[in-house]
């Protein structure tokens, strides 16, 4: 995606940081339809989320308990986070992801690209770059403020790719695949991009939607989620979950097309808070743009087809910011 042409904007949404400052409600363009709002509250997860620890599923010696990262370092990393979306709008707007003023990229700070007249709006700003490969990277989009920005999120890349690694050679081997079947997937012209959120309070929590539904084009996701307010559900069988607050810990979301839907990708979604921002930190691991990406010929056969067809990643990404903005799914768009 980091060549892909901007896209036209129908059009350019305000910072929603601005927006809280001067409203005593959200705007039209952000509430959600009546009958959708009841949903919003959530319900407690009858099964809790599986908690794993990293450290055992490592052969080596030298691996810290769990996934390796001390909580002064997470919290080193949230806190250039937070004070990246505290910098003067100004200074932010050096990494617009907005060109020639009508048109957006993916790259860059601001707001997800709006294609209709009337779209639902996120109550959310974002700041979207290209981590991996560091050949790839637009400097330009790289915060120089904080000081540390740059430092910091370098060094979380390199140790979210070590645990990328790490789990995606037990998922290979939970399919009696080779250890690096996966691993090997994302190879030099694969691409890394990470996504900083920040959900500001909001008047109506119950209005609006801080992401709407979704889910990951990625071969694998790891979240970063705030420590200190929830907000992010995921949905199974038709009803909206809380995902509970883990300090310090990291959420893993693998993709649909390559085992098949022998793993899911969750649809999920964040809700706002009446009192407090929400940040999150999100890398997506993705192949490199012209692969294909389709279910592995060792887990199609007779007992169980193809149940995706293939795309080029580049496609399946585009494809998924269009069905975004749509408020539909993109692996619904691939589905045979």
């Amino acid at each position: 995606m980091a060549d892909a042409e901007p896209w036209k904007a129908v059009m350019i949404p305000p910072i929603v940081q601005e927006l809280v400052t001067s409203v005593q409600e959200p705007p039209s363009q952000y509430v959600i339809p009546e009958q959708n709002r009841a949903a919003l509250a959530g319900s407690e997860m009858l099964d809790p989320i599986p908690i794993i620890d990293l450290s055992r599923l490592s052969s080596s010696t030298d691996e810290a308990v769990g996934h390796g990262m001390e909580p002064g370092f997470l919290g080193e990393v949230m806190k250039v986070t937070r004070e990246f979306f505290k910098l003067p709008l100004q200074e932010k707007q050096k990494y617009s992801n907005l060109v020639n003023g009508n048109e957006v990229r993916i790259e860059g700070y601001g707001n997800d690209m709006v294609v209709l007249e009337k779209q639902i709006l996120d109550w959310c700003d974002r700041l979207y770059i290209i981590v991996e490969p560091e050949s790839r990277r637009i400097d330009s989009l790289w915060p120089t403020q904080p000081p540390s920005f740059r430092d910091v999120l370098s060094e979380y890349t390199v140790r979210c790719r070590n645990i990328a690694n790490l789990v995606l050679e037990n998922l290979a081997k939970l399919l009696d695949l080779r250890e690096d079947y996966f691993v090997d997937m994302l190879d030099e012209n694969a691409m890394t991009y990470a996504r900083l959120n920040y959900y500001p309070h909001c008047p109506k929590p119950d209005h609006v939607l801080g992401m709407k539904p979704h889910n990951d084009a990625s071969v694998i996701t790891i979240v970063f989620i705030d420590d200190n307010v929830s907000g992010l559900q995921l949905q199974n069988n038709g009803v909206w979950y809380n995902v509970p607050i883990i300090p310090n810990a990291l959420l893993v979301n693998v993709g649909d097309i390559l085992s098949n839907g022998f793993f899911k990708s969750p649809v999920h979604r964040v809700v706002t808070n009446a009192e407090k921002e929400r940040l999150s930190l999100v890398m997506f691991y993705t192949m490199g743009p012209e692969r294909e990406i389709e279910p592995l010929s060792e887990l199609v056969d007779e007992k169980t087809p193809m149940r995706y067809r293939k795309i080029k990643t580049n496609d399946y990404i585009a494809t998924l910011l269009e069905t975004f903005a749509r408020r539909t799914l993109a692996i619904d768009t691939v589905k045979i």
